[in-house]
Protein backbone atom coordinates (compact mmCIF):
# COMPACT_ATOMS: atom_id res chain seq x y z
CA UNK A 1 0.00 0.00 0.00
CA UNK A 2 1.53 2.95 -1.38
CA UNK A 3 2.08 6.44 1.20
CA UNK A 4 0.35 8.34 -0.69
CA UNK A 5 -3.27 6.19 -0.66
CA UNK A 6 -3.54 6.19 2.87
CA UNK A 7 -6.73 7.54 4.60
CA UNK A 8 -6.16 5.92 7.50
CA UNK A 9 -6.09 7.75 11.18
CA UNK A 10 -3.46 6.15 12.45
CA UNK A 11 -0.32 4.56 10.33
CA UNK A 12 3.12 3.08 11.77
CA UNK A 13 7.01 3.67 10.28
CA UNK A 14 9.52 1.03 10.84
CA UNK A 15 13.16 1.66 11.00
CA UNK A 16 15.66 0.28 11.94
CA UNK A 17 17.47 3.34 13.52
CA UNK A 18 15.73 5.31 15.34
CA UNK A 19 17.44 8.69 16.29
CA UNK A 20 14.44 10.69 19.24
CA UNK A 21 16.61 14.31 18.70
CA UNK A 22 17.37 13.88 22.91
CA UNK A 23 18.50 10.59 23.84
CA UNK A 24 19.79 8.09 22.83
CA UNK A 25 19.37 5.97 19.59
CA UNK A 26 16.94 2.97 19.04
CA UNK A 27 17.48 -0.19 16.89
CA UNK A 28 14.66 -2.07 15.45
CA UNK A 29 12.33 0.83 16.26
CA UNK A 30 8.42 1.73 15.12
CA UNK A 31 6.74 5.28 15.10
CA UNK A 32 3.05 5.71 15.23
CA UNK A 33 1.47 8.71 14.18
CA UNK A 34 -2.17 10.07 13.35
CA UNK A 35 -3.37 12.91 11.49
CA UNK A 36 -6.68 13.89 9.82
CA UNK A 37 -6.93 15.23 6.61
CA UNK A 38 -8.65 18.36 8.12
CA UNK A 39 -5.58 18.40 11.06
CA UNK A 40 -2.82 20.98 10.49
CA UNK A 41 -0.46 18.67 12.91
CA UNK A 42 -0.58 15.25 13.09
CA UNK A 43 0.56 13.84 16.57
CA UNK A 44 2.72 10.98 17.49
CA UNK A 45 1.30 7.72 19.60
CA UNK A 46 4.27 6.07 20.04
CA UNK A 47 7.86 6.05 19.23
CA UNK A 48 10.15 2.85 20.41
CA UNK A 49 11.18 -0.65 20.35
CA UNK A 50 9.08 -2.65 17.45
CA UNK A 51 9.24 -5.43 20.24
CA UNK A 52 7.17 -3.07 23.02
CA UNK A 53 4.61 -1.63 20.82
CA UNK A 54 1.25 -1.10 22.94
CA UNK A 55 -1.37 -3.75 22.13
CA UNK A 56 -3.59 -0.63 20.85
CA UNK A 57 -1.11 -0.05 17.85
CA UNK A 58 -0.54 -3.28 17.11
CA UNK A 59 -2.35 -3.94 14.36
CA UNK A 60 -1.57 -0.57 12.39
CA UNK A 61 -0.91 -0.58 9.18
CA UNK A 62 3.50 -0.27 8.65
CA UNK A 63 3.52 2.25 5.22
CA UNK A 64 6.94 2.60 4.90
CA UNK A 65 10.44 0.58 6.58
CA UNK A 66 13.68 2.80 6.45
CA UNK A 67 16.86 2.70 7.35
CA UNK A 68 17.17 5.75 9.74
CA UNK A 69 13.93 7.86 11.08
CA UNK A 70 14.47 10.98 13.12
CA UNK A 71 13.18 14.75 13.89
CA UNK A 72 12.77 16.84 11.11
CA UNK A 73 15.14 19.47 11.34
CA UNK A 74 15.32 23.15 12.39
CA UNK A 75 17.22 26.20 11.01
CA UNK A 76 16.97 28.97 13.87
CA UNK A 77 18.51 31.65 11.72
CA UNK A 78 17.74 32.30 8.47
CA UNK A 79 15.97 35.36 6.26
CA UNK A 80 13.53 35.28 3.47
CA UNK A 81 14.44 38.62 2.48
CA UNK A 82 15.29 36.88 -1.39
CA UNK A 83 18.74 39.30 -2.11
CA UNK A 84 20.57 38.00 -4.97
CA UNK A 85 23.22 40.88 -4.81
CA UNK A 86 24.73 39.97 -1.43
CA UNK A 87 23.76 43.84 -0.89
CA UNK A 88 21.95 44.58 1.90
CA UNK A 89 21.11 48.18 0.78
CA UNK A 90 19.82 46.44 -2.42
CA UNK A 91 16.92 45.67 -0.73
CA UNK A 92 15.27 49.25 -1.26
CA UNK A 93 14.53 48.55 -4.94
CA UNK A 94 13.83 44.57 -4.51
CA UNK A 95 10.28 44.08 -6.18
CA UNK A 96 8.32 42.33 -3.60
CA UNK A 97 6.53 40.35 -6.39
CA UNK A 98 10.38 39.18 -7.05
CA UNK A 99 10.51 38.57 -3.44
CA UNK A 100 7.80 36.73 -3.22
CA UNK A 101 8.45 34.49 -6.80
CA UNK A 102 12.21 33.57 -5.20
CA UNK A 103 11.30 32.96 -1.80
CA UNK A 104 8.43 30.47 -3.46
CA UNK A 105 11.60 28.57 -4.35
CA UNK A 106 13.43 29.10 -1.63
CA UNK A 107 11.22 27.65 1.52
CA UNK A 108 10.92 24.19 -0.88
CA UNK A 109 13.83 23.56 -1.01
CA UNK A 110 14.60 24.13 2.63
CA UNK A 111 11.76 21.62 3.17
CA UNK A 112 12.85 19.40 0.79
CA UNK A 113 16.44 19.24 2.46
CA UNK A 114 14.58 17.74 5.55
CA UNK A 115 13.84 21.32 7.52
CA UNK A 116 10.10 21.06 8.62
CA UNK A 117 10.42 23.74 10.66
CA UNK A 118 12.87 27.39 10.49
CA UNK A 119 13.20 30.58 12.96
CA UNK A 120 13.09 33.55 10.64
CA UNK A 121 15.36 35.94 12.11
CA UNK A 122 13.93 39.42 9.16
CA UNK A 123 12.23 38.69 6.30
CA UNK A 124 8.81 38.15 4.28
CA UNK A 125 8.65 35.58 6.68
CA UNK A 126 5.44 36.07 8.36
CA UNK A 127 3.69 36.18 5.05
CA UNK A 128 5.07 33.30 3.45
CA UNK A 129 3.76 31.42 6.86
CA UNK A 130 0.54 32.16 5.93
CA UNK A 131 0.95 31.39 2.08
CA UNK A 132 2.22 27.68 3.63
CA UNK A 133 -0.77 27.06 5.73
CA UNK A 134 -3.18 28.12 3.08
CA UNK A 135 -1.37 25.14 1.21
CA UNK A 136 -0.20 27.78 -1.94
CA UNK A 137 3.61 27.06 -1.80
CA UNK A 138 4.95 23.91 0.10
CA UNK A 139 7.04 24.81 3.05
CA UNK A 140 8.16 23.88 6.41
CA UNK A 141 6.65 25.85 9.51
CA UNK A 142 8.03 29.09 9.92
CA UNK A 143 8.35 30.84 12.99
CA UNK A 144 9.05 34.78 11.91
CA UNK A 145 10.58 38.02 13.77
CA UNK A 146 8.88 40.12 11.24
CA UNK A 147 11.23 43.08 11.10
CA UNK A 148 14.68 43.27 12.91
CA UNK A 149 14.37 46.16 14.83
CA UNK A 150 17.87 48.37 14.41
CA UNK A 151 18.48 51.84 15.64
CA UNK A 152 19.69 54.33 13.21
CA UNK A 153 22.75 53.56 11.35
CA UNK A 154 22.63 50.71 13.25
CA UNK A 155 22.95 46.84 11.76
CA UNK A 156 19.79 46.97 10.47
CA UNK A 157 19.55 50.28 8.79
CA UNK A 158 20.38 50.82 5.33
CA UNK A 159 23.48 52.71 5.17
CA UNK A 160 23.50 54.42 1.60
CA UNK A 161 19.95 54.93 1.02
CA UNK A 162 18.75 58.28 2.20
CA UNK A 163 16.98 57.67 5.08
CA UNK A 164 13.56 59.44 4.16
CA UNK A 165 13.60 56.92 1.13
CA UNK A 166 14.26 53.73 3.39
CA UNK A 167 11.35 54.60 5.68
CA UNK A 168 9.17 55.55 2.81
CA UNK A 169 10.23 51.97 1.71
CA UNK A 170 9.21 50.73 5.19
CA UNK A 171 6.00 52.03 5.17
CA UNK A 172 5.12 50.03 2.29
CA UNK A 173 6.39 46.62 3.21
CA UNK A 174 9.94 46.18 3.62
CA UNK A 175 10.17 44.13 6.54
CA UNK A 176 13.09 46.33 8.20
CA UNK A 177 12.30 49.19 11.11
CA UNK A 178 14.60 51.25 12.31
CA UNK A 179 13.99 53.04 15.61
CA UNK A 180 15.76 55.38 18.05
CA UNK A 181 14.47 56.20 21.88
CA UNK A 182 12.37 53.89 24.12
CA UNK A 183 9.21 55.30 22.96
CA UNK A 184 9.95 54.37 19.63
CA UNK A 185 11.18 50.67 20.49
CA UNK A 186 8.02 50.15 22.45
CA UNK A 187 5.91 50.86 19.47
CA UNK A 188 8.13 48.77 17.23
CA UNK A 189 8.17 45.82 19.16
CA UNK A 190 4.61 45.93 19.75
CA UNK A 191 4.08 46.27 15.44
CA UNK A 192 5.71 42.95 14.93
CA UNK A 193 3.09 41.29 17.63
CA UNK A 194 0.65 42.93 15.54
CA UNK A 195 2.33 41.90 11.98
CA UNK A 196 1.80 37.89 13.78
CA UNK A 197 5.45 37.85 14.33
CA UNK A 198 6.59 35.01 16.64
CA UNK A 199 10.36 35.66 18.07
CA UNK A 200 11.34 39.64 18.26
CA UNK A 201 15.07 40.63 16.87
CA UNK A 202 16.91 42.81 17.67
CA UNK A 203 20.23 44.41 16.19
CA UNK A 204 22.21 44.67 19.51
CA UNK A 205 25.65 45.14 17.45
CA UNK A 206 26.87 46.17 14.38
CA UNK A 207 27.64 43.39 11.17
CA UNK A 208 29.45 41.96 8.79
CA UNK A 209 27.03 43.30 5.82
CA UNK A 210 25.82 46.27 6.93
CA UNK A 211 28.26 48.69 5.42
CA UNK A 212 29.23 51.59 8.17
CA UNK A 213 29.05 49.84 11.37
CA UNK A 214 31.72 47.76 13.37
CA UNK A 215 30.56 44.34 14.19
CA UNK A 216 32.31 44.93 17.79
CA UNK A 217 30.11 48.53 18.04
CA UNK A 218 27.42 48.12 20.72
CA UNK A 219 24.29 49.59 19.64
CA UNK A 220 21.30 50.33 21.52
CA UNK A 221 20.95 52.37 24.79
CA UNK A 222 20.52 50.24 28.31
CA UNK A 223 16.65 51.96 28.10
CA UNK A 224 15.84 50.77 24.62
CA UNK A 225 17.44 47.62 25.05
CA UNK A 226 15.36 46.90 28.06
CA UNK A 227 11.77 48.34 26.67
CA UNK A 228 11.98 45.97 23.87
CA UNK A 229 12.81 42.98 25.60
CA UNK A 230 10.24 44.02 28.38
CA UNK A 231 7.78 44.80 26.00
CA UNK A 232 8.07 41.27 24.09
CA UNK A 233 8.03 39.47 27.23
CA UNK A 234 4.98 40.71 28.81
CA UNK A 235 3.34 38.75 25.50
CA UNK A 236 5.49 35.50 26.11
CA UNK A 237 7.83 36.05 22.71
CA UNK A 238 11.13 35.32 23.27
CA UNK A 239 13.78 38.00 22.28
CA UNK A 240 17.15 37.10 19.99
CA UNK A 241 19.66 39.72 20.12
CA UNK A 242 21.87 40.15 16.86
CA UNK A 243 25.24 40.16 18.33
CA UNK A 244 28.71 39.90 17.58
CA UNK A 245 30.76 41.93 20.03
CA UNK A 246 31.16 41.35 23.30
CA UNK A 247 29.63 44.91 24.72
CA UNK A 248 26.72 44.22 22.78
CA UNK A 249 26.29 40.47 23.97
CA UNK A 250 26.34 41.47 27.53
CA UNK A 251 23.98 44.30 27.45
CA UNK A 252 21.17 42.21 25.68
CA UNK A 253 22.27 39.23 27.92
CA UNK A 254 21.67 41.78 31.14
CA UNK A 255 18.55 43.06 29.77
CA UNK A 256 16.81 40.04 29.30
CA UNK A 257 17.64 38.15 25.75
CA UNK A 258 16.98 34.97 25.60
CA UNK A 259 18.94 34.08 22.64
CA UNK A 260 22.66 35.25 21.04
CA UNK A 261 22.84 35.62 17.39
CA UNK A 262 26.31 34.90 15.97
CA UNK A 263 27.90 35.94 19.55
CA UNK A 264 31.50 36.34 17.55
CA UNK A 265 33.38 37.11 20.50
CA UNK A 266 32.27 35.56 23.50
CA UNK A 267 34.67 36.39 26.81
CA UNK A 268 34.89 34.22 29.76
CA UNK A 269 32.65 36.51 31.63
CA UNK A 270 30.27 36.67 28.85
CA UNK A 271 29.81 32.67 28.37
CA UNK A 272 29.44 32.42 32.64
CA UNK A 273 26.65 35.48 31.97
CA UNK A 274 24.87 33.56 29.33
CA UNK A 275 24.83 30.31 31.79
CA UNK A 276 23.27 32.74 34.53
CA UNK A 277 20.88 33.81 32.32
CA UNK A 278 20.56 30.05 30.71
CA UNK A 279 20.76 31.37 27.20
CA UNK A 280 21.14 30.25 24.18
CA UNK A 281 23.82 30.78 20.98
CA UNK A 282 23.00 30.15 17.49
CA UNK A 283 26.44 30.47 16.38
CA UNK A 284 25.63 30.59 12.30
CA UNK A 285 28.83 29.06 11.42
CA UNK A 286 27.29 28.44 7.41
CA UNK A 287 27.77 32.60 6.75
CA UNK A 288 30.53 32.86 8.25
CA UNK A 289 32.65 29.73 6.35
CA UNK A 290 30.16 30.57 2.89
CA UNK A 291 31.83 34.64 2.88
CA UNK A 292 35.27 34.03 3.76
CA UNK A 293 35.37 31.52 0.60
CA UNK A 294 33.42 33.57 -1.89
CA UNK A 295 34.69 37.63 -1.35
CA UNK A 296 33.31 38.47 -4.89
CA UNK A 297 29.41 38.12 -3.13
CA UNK A 298 29.72 41.04 -0.76
CA UNK A 299 31.28 44.23 -0.67
CA UNK A 300 34.55 44.92 0.10
CA UNK A 301 34.14 46.55 3.32
CA UNK A 302 31.96 43.76 4.43
CA UNK A 303 34.72 40.93 3.56
CA UNK A 304 37.44 43.20 5.33
CA UNK A 305 34.97 42.78 8.23
CA UNK A 306 34.05 38.89 7.82
CA UNK A 307 37.90 37.98 7.28
CA UNK A 308 38.34 38.80 11.67
CA UNK A 309 34.94 38.07 12.66
CA UNK A 310 35.12 34.27 10.99
CA UNK A 311 37.78 33.62 13.25
CA UNK A 312 36.24 35.18 16.66
CA UNK A 313 33.26 33.50 15.40
CA UNK A 314 34.94 29.77 15.31
CA UNK A 315 36.52 30.31 18.41
CA UNK A 316 33.76 31.75 20.43
CA UNK A 317 31.50 28.87 19.29
CA UNK A 318 34.45 26.15 20.30
CA UNK A 319 34.65 28.08 23.59
CA UNK A 320 30.64 27.79 24.46
CA UNK A 321 30.02 24.56 23.51
CA UNK A 322 33.10 23.38 25.69
CA UNK A 323 31.48 25.90 28.56
CA UNK A 324 28.03 24.05 28.16
CA UNK A 325 26.34 26.56 26.96
CA UNK A 326 22.87 25.29 24.91
CA UNK A 327 23.26 25.80 21.01
CA UNK A 328 20.72 25.53 18.18
CA UNK A 329 21.95 25.64 14.45
CA UNK A 330 21.20 28.14 12.63
CA UNK A 331 22.62 29.45 9.10
CA UNK A 332 21.79 32.68 8.10
CA UNK A 333 20.91 31.84 4.77
CA UNK A 334 19.43 34.56 3.30
CA UNK A 335 20.22 34.70 -0.32
CA UNK A 336 18.40 33.47 -3.34
CA UNK A 337 21.10 33.54 -6.29
CA UNK A 338 21.91 30.81 -8.42
CA UNK A 339 25.15 29.63 -8.96
CA UNK A 340 26.51 30.72 -5.65
CA UNK A 341 27.56 27.87 -2.91
CA UNK A 342 25.20 29.63 -0.52
CA UNK A 343 21.62 29.09 -0.93
CA UNK A 344 18.09 27.48 0.49
CA UNK A 345 18.60 24.06 0.70
CA UNK A 346 22.28 23.59 1.60
CA UNK A 347 20.91 24.19 5.40
CA UNK A 348 22.47 20.75 6.58
CA UNK A 349 26.14 21.77 6.32
CA UNK A 350 25.36 23.52 9.83
CA UNK A 351 25.71 20.34 11.46
CA UNK A 352 29.32 19.34 9.86
CA UNK A 353 30.72 22.93 10.89
CA UNK A 354 28.67 21.73 14.90
CA UNK A 355 31.09 18.98 14.72
CA UNK A 356 33.74 21.48 14.16
CA UNK A 357 33.43 23.11 16.84
CA UNK A 358 33.54 20.23 18.82
CA UNK A 359 29.87 18.51 19.33
CA UNK A 360 29.42 14.75 18.81
CA UNK A 361 27.09 13.83 16.28
CA UNK A 362 24.29 13.15 18.92
CA UNK A 363 25.00 16.46 20.37
CA UNK A 364 25.03 17.81 16.95
CA UNK A 365 21.49 16.35 16.33
CA UNK A 366 19.88 17.61 19.24
CA UNK A 367 20.85 21.16 18.56
CA UNK A 368 19.60 20.80 14.89
CA UNK A 369 16.14 19.34 15.81
CA UNK A 370 15.37 19.43 20.13
CA UNK A 371 16.89 22.60 20.91
CA UNK A 372 15.14 24.51 18.19
CA UNK A 373 11.42 24.67 19.39
CA UNK A 374 13.57 25.91 22.56
CA UNK A 375 14.49 29.35 21.49
CA UNK A 376 10.86 30.02 20.58
CA UNK A 377 10.64 30.69 25.08
CA UNK A 378 6.80 29.84 26.43
CA UNK A 379 5.16 29.56 22.60
CA UNK A 380 7.68 26.70 21.97
CA UNK A 381 5.82 24.18 19.90
CA UNK A 382 6.35 20.41 21.08
CA UNK A 383 8.23 19.72 18.29
CA UNK A 384 11.75 18.44 17.40
CA UNK A 385 12.05 14.91 19.05
CA UNK A 386 10.46 11.66 18.12
CA UNK A 387 8.02 11.60 21.39
CA UNK A 388 4.35 10.23 22.23
CA UNK A 389 2.36 13.78 22.10
CA UNK A 390 4.85 15.33 19.54
CA UNK A 391 4.05 17.14 15.99
CA UNK A 392 4.99 14.57 13.52
CA UNK A 393 7.31 16.20 11.40
CA UNK A 394 9.40 13.48 10.59
CA UNK A 395 12.28 12.40 8.08
CA UNK A 396 13.86 9.46 6.78
CA UNK A 397 17.93 9.13 5.62
CA UNK A 398 19.07 6.20 3.69
CA UNK A 399 22.37 6.11 5.88
CA UNK A 400 23.08 7.05 9.44
CA UNK A 401 24.27 10.59 10.69
CA UNK A 402 25.96 9.01 13.47
CA UNK A 403 28.21 8.02 11.53
CA UNK A 404 28.68 10.24 8.52
CA UNK A 405 27.29 13.65 9.44
CA UNK A 406 27.64 15.22 6.54
CA UNK A 407 24.28 12.51 5.31
CA UNK A 408 22.42 15.78 6.91
CA UNK A 409 23.39 17.73 3.94
CA UNK A 410 22.71 15.70 1.01
CA UNK A 411 19.32 16.18 -0.23
CA UNK A 412 19.16 12.99 -2.18
CA UNK A 413 19.93 11.04 1.15
CA UNK A 414 16.94 12.44 3.07
CA UNK A 415 14.25 10.25 0.95
CA UNK A 416 11.32 10.65 2.88
CA UNK A 417 9.93 14.10 4.72
CA UNK A 418 6.82 14.31 7.21
CA UNK A 419 5.24 17.43 8.44
CA UNK A 420 2.38 17.46 10.62
CA UNK A 421 1.99 13.51 9.30
CA UNK A 422 1.68 14.45 6.09
CA UNK A 423 3.80 13.44 3.15
CA UNK A 424 5.78 16.12 1.56
CA UNK A 425 8.75 13.63 -0.21
CA UNK A 426 9.04 10.40 -0.89
CA UNK A 427 11.05 8.68 -3.13
CA UNK A 428 11.18 9.72 -6.65
CA UNK A 429 8.78 12.62 -5.58
CA UNK A 430 10.76 15.29 -4.02
CA UNK A 431 8.61 18.56 -3.02
CA UNK A 432 8.21 20.91 -5.86
CA UNK A 433 10.36 24.14 -6.98
CA UNK A 434 13.19 22.57 -6.89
Amino acid sequence: MSIQSQKQARWRIDTDLLIPGRGDPIRHATLVYTTDDGEARGQILYAGPLSAVPDAYVSVPCIAHVPVLMPGMWDCHVHLFSDASGNLDALATLPHSLSGMRSARDVAATVNAGFTSLREMGGYGIDFHAAIDEAWIPGPRIYSAGAPISQTAGHGDLHTVPLEVLQDTIKHGLPLCVVDGVDECTKAVRAQIRRGAKVIKIMATGGVMSRIDSPRAAQFTRAELEAMVGEATRTDLSVAAHAHGTEGIVAALKAGVKTIEHGSYLTPEAIELMKEKKAMLVATRCVHVWGVRNPGNMPVESYRKILAVDKANAKSYEAAIKAGIKCALGTDLGMSKAGTDFYHGMNGREFGFAIDAGMTPLQAIEAGTTNGPEMLGPQAPRSGQLKKGYDADLIALSESPLERIGVLAEVDKITHVWKGGKVMKMPGKPVGFV
